[in-house]
């Protein structure tokens, strides 16, 4: 006979309790509890993870959990969050997972451009009505605005009647092109913010922008809250298209994670919700649809479209986003279903459509997006790169948080740092590529991506490492860190699995620069200039860049990074009506490129694969 009790999980730290039948996933339970919990690898049981230890109640391991834990960890309650089935009432303890551990990249530049605001306001004191004067109140109000062409909004001629007689008649005007989106009471002209949102895969960051100066009044960011349901983006759109009610959740978490960064802005800025009239938004194609509510299944196969390549200019009651009733959103386009709103935002910003040099700009996530060319010319394209660069499948990977080793170096021995100067826990994208640059200038890892044996080190430059090199896990491994040295009391091993996911990730990005090139007909000497966007780009290390082969060597001096360069386009739409309309123009302008669909794409995936011999191009 089924089992039809219900059980009761605790959440520790916070003792949050929740009743759910037995069977019940406890993923599922959490994300009912609304509890904040990283998939790496979307639930699957694959990266090992999402840990957490259960205090009391029965959990058995599965055999994920053999895979991934230790037989101490097993006895010590370790589970991943994934693999449980709740047939018990359960204490579990979640890891601690404070968005402001994370180093969240908020830098955006600022260029110049000519500030028009999508919204304007005009205030006016207006004849009271009268036996003699009669007239409706929008009529009066028509009237006074001196357009007898404009048109109002529902919603807005609803709120007129009250707000006329609030302040005896003097108002303020919302308008948006020849249309009046609300009304206020009294004299608002001064007060007008907008906020600029930059929608990652694995972080969000909105910019509070004055839109009456163009000024930066604040900055306001959180780790995104889709992660929970899968590290990238083929994840969530597994996600939305396989669980009942999955794009509507995805959609629910993304809009309520934008409103607390909205409030959270705005408050530490000394002002309202309510101040906030318009939004810009920029993510990369599958944020933007679910950012949208759009389905995005599409976007995953072949031939990879979109819904929308347009600009959408959206009422932020209709997404939920609370700002002022008369607030708008707008949302920069997509080029492609890979190559999104974000890298029209890089484009807007670095004015890449602008130059009359050679340009070439990488956002480097799970997905890489590079742009090359001038005004003449811009083609674009977009490949997989994986979870590697964000620390997802590797053995001691971990994103950008405290104790993530951010970097390594070579001296009399390993030499590395950590992110808040703390006890390692484990390395970051950009700590790992400094890792595999180190064990390549010291000869062990050679050019095929091979972990060198203790024997073989013994004979080379490598030979005061001979010691470091140990099987862990069953293949031949470097330890990074010794146990006493990390946080957890375990040692950090770069494996040659390791070795094999960086191959696959800087080879992906190496080879749609080089297809990029060719396709231009130039040499990497032919680009003026490198521009690295994103948070990964602004903390790498070109050198070891470089060293591995993500970038051409002969481009090491001309490698800039441009910080979040997609959060700085998203202001300068926010800011002006100009730079929002000619990111319509630049979807028209760019070539995509389909990689997939090059004829010698796997040839020059093949060699991209290899790391450089230590030598530079002319």
């Amino acid at each position: 006979m089924k089992n039809c009790k219900n059980y009761i999980v605790t959440f520790q730290p916070t003792n949050e309790e929740i009743e759910i039948p037995a069977g019940t996933p406890l993923k599922k339970a959490m994300d009912i509890a609304g509890l904040n919990f990283d998939y790496p690898c979307g639930g699957r049981g694959r990266c090992g993870k999402c840990r957490l230890q259960v205090r009391k109640g029965s959990a058995p391991p599965s055999e994920s959990d053999y895979d991934h834990l230790d037989q101490e960890e097993i006895d010590s309650g370790w589970r991943l969050a994934c693999t449980i089935k709740v047939e018990d009432d359960l204490v579990v303890e979640l890891p601690s997972s404070d968005s402001k551990e994370h180093k969240i990249l908020v830098d955006a530049a600022e260029r110049e451009m000519k500030l028009k605001p999508h919204l304007r306001k005009i205030y006016r004191e207006l004849p009271r009505p009268s036996i003699e004067d009669q007239r409706p109140d929008w009529e009066r109000l028509r009237s006074a605005l001196g357009d007898n062409n404009l048109r109002i909004s529902l919603p807005a001629l609803r709120r007129l009647p009250g707000a006329l007689r609030e302040k005896k008649f003097s108002c303020t005007a919302v308008l948006s092109g020849n249309e009046v989106w609300g009304v206020e009471a009294g004299d608002s002209e001064d007060r007008m913010l907008g906020i600029a949102f930059d929608i990652g895969t694995t972080t969000v960051v909105g910019y509070l922008m004055d839109l009456l100066t163009g000024k930066q009044l604040g900055v306001s960011s959180s780790i995104n809250p889709q992660t929970k349901y899968g590290a990238d983006v083929i994840s969530r759109i597994t996600y939305a298209g396989q669980e009942t009610g999955g794009l509507e959740r995805l959609q629910k978490v993304i809009i309520e994670a934008m409103n607390r960064i909205i409030e959270e802005a705005v408050s530490g800025a000394g002002y309202e919700k309510e101040d906030v009239y318009a939004v810009s938004v920029v993510g990369n194609s599958c944020m933007h649809h679910l950012f949208m509510g759009l389905d995005p299944k599409h976007i995953a196969l072949a031939p990879y479209v979109p819904v929308t390549g347009s600009p959408q200019d959206v009422e932020a009651s209709a997404l939920g986003l609370e700002i002022n009733p008369a607030g708008r959103v707008f949302v920069l386009p997509n080029i492609a279903g890979f190559v999104g709103a974000d890298t029209v935002g890089v484009i807007l910003a670095t004015e890449l459509d602008q130059s009359s040099e050679i340009r070439l700009a990488i956002d480097i996530g799970t997905n890489g997006e590079m742009v090359l060319g001038t005004r003449d010319r811009l083609l674009a394209c977009s490949t997989a790169a994986g979870p590697a660069f964000e620390g997802a499948q590797i053995s001691c990977g971990m994103r950008g948080t405290r104790g993530a080793i951010d970097s390594v170096r070579l001296g009399e021995d390993i030499v590395y740092t950590t992110i808040g100067d703390e006890k390692p826990k484990g390395i970051c994208g950009s700590g790992l590529i400094d890792a595999i640059a180190v064990l390549l200038k010291a000869g062990i890892i050679d050019y095929r991506g091979k972990i060198q044996s203790s024997e073989q080190l013994s004979a080379t430059r490598g030979e005061r490492f001979a010691g470091r090199v140990m099987k862990h896990e069953g293949s031949t491994s470097f330890l990074l860190a010794p146990a006493e040295e990390t946080a957890h009391g375990k040692p950090l091993f770069i494996t040659q699995r390791d070795v094999r996911e960086l191959q696959l990730a800087k080879g992906a990005i190496a080879a749609g620069v080089d297809i990029l090139l060719s396709e231009y007909g130039i040499v990497p000497e032919d680009v003026f200039e490198v521009m690295l966007a994103g948070a990964f780009g602004n903390y790498l290390d070109k050198s070891s860049a470089c060293a591995i082969g993500l970038i051409p060597a002969c481009l090491e001096d001309r490698v800039k990074p441009v910080g979040n360069a997609a959060g700085t386009g998203s202001k300068a739409a926010l800011l002006s009506v100009g730079e929002y309309r000619r990111t319509g123009l630049i979807t028209d302008f760019v070539e995509y490129k389909e990689l997939a669909a090059h004829s010698k794409f796997t040839e020059i995936f093949g060699k991209a694969l290899y790391f450089p011999k230590q030598k530079k191009c002319m």
